[in-house]
């Protein structure tokens, strides 16, 4: 990220290289990775091992990560970032209570996701219940940007070129039989979700399933999206999707009106 934008007030010599790697070392955790070993932090990072030993150490004795027999695990001292930022952004006085209420209406579980480098992340759900289904994402959870509807919502609110550097950039993983591998054709994709004004994905992160996205404030203002899943045979008809779609619309007018 580092001299690429120029309006930046830092130079490449005053970022410190060792915290950033230990930023990639936190980031070696993830949902199906809670508990790993020092090889496979290695293996994560591509750091040699005395500097991943390092690193795993000091966030050890700093309290951010324990270490259970071989392997290690983030401890609950690394939500006191992610609760700083829910707060400084007032996700839980502003957007909890706009998400809850549309979820009644839709009958659905909504989430408010936002764009973190080349992944989708969860950054508030509703609390309603209201799915049939339940699909274990979380605050922080990250789900892939090129084959979820949320992602390509969030591709759809930036201008094409920077959503064409953002597919080009991200490896192509096979989630199911359904997923596109054709980048010119997730191009086109994203240009049909800007131009609808939403983003419906079907049987390309999971069989079976689909989501339904519409993206938070103006063009290019980066505000995130909402949307939400459920079984592909639920889209089919056509007046019910475009209801769904305009309660999602509500939704994120009413986000976009809070100042998020």
């Amino acid at each position: 990220m580092t001299g690429k934008d120029p309006s930046n007030w830092y130079s490449e010599r005053d970022i410190a290289t060792t915290f950033v790697k230990g930023l990639h070392v936190l980031s070696a955790f993830h949902d199906e990775q809670a508990r790993i070993t020092l090889p496979e932090i290695v293996a994560s990072t591509g750091f040699d091992r005395a500097t991943t030993r390092r690193l795993v150490a000091t966030l050890v004795d700093s309290g951010y990560v324990e270490k259970h027999g071989r392997q290690f695990a983030l401890t609950s001292k690394v939500l006191t970032f992610a609760g700083s930022y829910l707060r400084g952004t007032s996700v839980g006085t502003a957007i909890q209570p706009v998400l809850n209420r549309y979820s009644k209406k839709l009958g659905r579980d909504i989430s408010y996701a936002r764009l973190a480098d080349d992944a989708v992340v969860y950054v508030a759900q509703s609390h309603g219940r209201n799915s049939q289904v339940s699909f274990g994402f979380t605050i922080g959870s990250r789900l892939p940007l090129l084959h979820t509807a949320l992602g390509r919502a969030l591709l759809a609110a930036e201008d094409q070129n920077t959503a064409n550097e953002l597919i080009e950039g991200v490896e192509f993983t096979q989630f199911c039989s359904g997923t596109l591998m054709d980048r010119a054709a997730i191009q086109q994709e994203v240009i049909t979700a800007r131009d609808q004004g939403y983003a419906l994905v079907s049987n390309e992160f999971e069989n079976g399933i689909s989501g339904l996205a519409v993206s938070v404030g103006r063009y290019g203002s980066r505000k995130g999206v909402v949307g939400f899943s459920a079984p592909t045979s639920e889209f089919r008809n056509k007046k019910s999707l475009l209801n769904d779609v305009s309660v999602l619309q509500e939704c994120a007018q009413e986000i976009d009106r809070s100042g998020q």
